[in-house]
């Protein structure tokens, strides 16, 4: 079996979790998700099983979330499930919060929560904080491409917002940062992944509604639809090439870089263009 599910991970489960669910299911044992989302969080979670596990690397990784921020607390975990650490009785209005959304905007450095899976000298970040040790959180660069407001409750200083951002971003440090940025504090209430790369959550199926190998087949994925890179029709000839990781060279107008190598279809593996000659990078015939 060779392909991708868009699943939709539950509350309450970790990725992790959905994968051994789905190992159960199809007695596979090559199957990966593309990007850890928090137990409390849930929405799309793309996997990808059997030999497609190796095109992990050629997915696009941007994502988009919606979130709901609490105003007025902020947490240990900058989300529901920490321990309250600060609070304010004053309330905020939603050109107060516009004002501010415009410094989360772009490339920005953003310091990574504590409970968090990062790691720092080999050891998790959540390792630290539930040892009661103090650790240097360095600050990463990371792009939020858009950030705008879907509800507001002023009564309730509740906030849904909508973002979509680069890999690595903390949605639970935009929460908490926004927060401070108001002087109001915060933390996340709620988080729905609703998109990663091109995996939407229209298109996700619930994992219940896996329930034996028959249902994973029927929702299986074609990868060839799922990554952004040029493809090229390969000849007879320049299939057993590849089938045997030889490199060939085509003088079809080919720009330097990654290509996607096809027959029928199918992909057939992956190279990489340098002046016309291509290198087999991977083989999945």
């Amino acid at each position: 079996m060779f392909g991708f599910l868009n699943v939709y991970k539950p509350k309450g489960m970790t990725s992790h979790d959905v994968v051994s669910v789905l190992r159960r299911i199809t007695k596979i044992k090559q199957i990966g998700h593309t990007g850890t989302l928090d137990p409390f969080a849930e929405g799309v979670l793309p996997v990808c099983i059997g030999k497609a596990t190796r095109l992990i690397e050629y997915l696009n990784d941007d994502k988009a979330y919606i979130g709901t921020v609490q105003l007025g607390i902020s947490t240990t975990t900058y989300d529901i499930e920490g321990e309250a650490v600060n609070k304010s009785n004053k309330k905020v209005s939603q050109d107060d919060i516009e004002a501010s959304l415009k410094y989360f905007i772009g490339e920005i450095e953003q310091v990574p929560p504590i409970y968090s899976a990062i790691k720092v000298n080999g050891k998790k970040l959540y390792e630290y904080a539930r040892a009661g040790e103090n650790i240097e959180i360095k600050s990463r660069k990371v792009n939020i491409s858009e950030l705008k407001i879907l509800n507001f409750d002023y009564n309730k200083q509740q906030l849904e917002l909508y973002i979509s951002c680069s890999k690595g971003t903390y949605i639970r440090s935009v929460a908490n940062d926004l927060g401070e940025k108001l002087g109001v504090y915060g933390h996340l209430n709620k988080l729905v992944r609703v998109k990663a790369g091109y995996f939407n959550i229209e298109n996700a199926v619930q994992l219940d509604n896996l329930n034996n190998l028959e249902d994973v087949k029927n929702n299986l994925l074609s990868p060839i639809e799922y990554l952004d890179y040029p493809r090229y029709k390969l000849s007879n000839e320049e299939l057993k090439k590849v089938s045997n990781g030889m490199p060939f060279s085509s003088d079809a107008k080919l720009n330097n870089g990654i290509i996607i190598l096809t027959q029928e279809d199918n992909i057939a593996g992956i190279g990489e263009v340098n002046n016309k000659k291509i290198k087999i990078l991977k083989v999945f015939v």
